[in-house]
């Protein structure tokens, strides 16, 4: 079992909370090489993260802010946008002053080192994970794979249905599941998509004749795609009045599963909403050899090997 989670999961634990309450208990996490949580509340102009303690004042210095710092791989930026959010951190040692004030020096490098060399380093290529979006780009989008290592998932492996933007289907602070999707040293690349259904999968949660919401994704020369589901879209008769983006009620024609096609007629633009929501995952498999998206009596394969 995964005892490194994204920064934030342990944060409110009873046992997280017992050890950085008091001297004692931070004395016991360090003697135990533990990993806690705690609010960094600011970076100063050396860039040393100060951690809110309750019961003394926590440093982090900048070159145990996180792993690469020291030798230039990672961004200052990494340390600086800490500030208000939550961090991971080993105790190093108990400081005492002359005038009686007690700092904790604090390691955030210590417990991402930890979890590269205990968890992230052991990953292979189809494993699922726990994530946590951290910030969104065009590009794709950046999760939190455990103490705050950092992964990506391209744009093109959140899901089969393209979207524009990754804020299309995540926000930031969601917790998600995703995909190993291959490993360059140390460097993970997640993808997504597998854990959202097969065409299939979605296909049966939809009939011909009903009449169902979904987002316009594209207006191409010949039709316009309409999401109906993350792994999941259909075609429409063009229409002067769609746009992309909007939120429109479609009548089902059709269902086609061996050209994985759905004949769609757009009936009415509905209000604009959140299209953002908590992820509908279709397995609970903790490991992919391969993942097959077409439907069997389809000619056009779409899969992810793994292997």
């Amino acid at each position: 079992m995964n005892t490194f989670k994204p920064e934030g999961c342990l944060f409110r634990t009873a046992a997280n909370q017992k050890y950085i309450s008091t001297l004692d208990g931070l004395t016991e996490a360090m003697e135990k090489g533990m990993i806690l949580e705690a609010r960094a509340s600011l970076c100063d102009n050396s860039h040393n993260l100060i951690v809110d303690l309750p019961c003394a004042e926590g440093i982090i210095y900048r070159e145990n802010g996180a792993v690469g710092i020291s030798d230039g791989s990672t961004r200052d930026i990494a340390i600086i946008s800490r500030v208000n959010k939550i961090v991971c951190f080993k105790v190093v040692r108990i400081m005492s002053s002359e005038s009686g004030k007690i700092t904790v020096e604090l390691s955030r490098s210590a417990a991402q080192k930890d979890c590269i060399a205990q968890y992230t380093d052991n990953l292979n290529p189809g494993d699922v994970i726990d994530a946590r979006i951290t910030h969104l780009e065009q590009f794709g989008c950046f999760v939190d794979i455990g103490c705050g290592v950092p992964s990506l998932i391209p744009i093109d492996s959140i899901s089969v249905s393209r979207i524009s933007h990754p804020s299309d289907r995540f926000s930031v602070g969601q917790h998600i599941k995703a995909v190993v999707r291959s490993r360059d040293g140390s460097r993970i690349c997640l993808t997504h998509k597998e854990l959202l259904g097969t065409w299939q999968e979605n296909a049966a949660l939809f009939n011909t004749g009903e009449t169902v919401s979904g987002i316009v994704r594209s207006v191409e020369d010949y039709g316009i795609f309409v999401e109906l589901a993350p792994n999941l879209a259909g075609l429409a008769e063009l229409r002067d009045d769609i746009t992309a983006g909007q939120n429109v009620s479609v009548y089902i024609k059709a269902i086609i599963p061996e050209k994985m096609k759905i004949k769609l007629v757009i009936v009415d633009i509905c209000e604009d909403y959140d299209s953002t929501s908590e992820c509908r995952y279709f397995t609970d498999t903790e490991h992919f050899d391969r993942w097959e998206y077409s439907p069997d009596s389809s000619g056009r394969k779409i899969f992810t090997d793994f292997r």
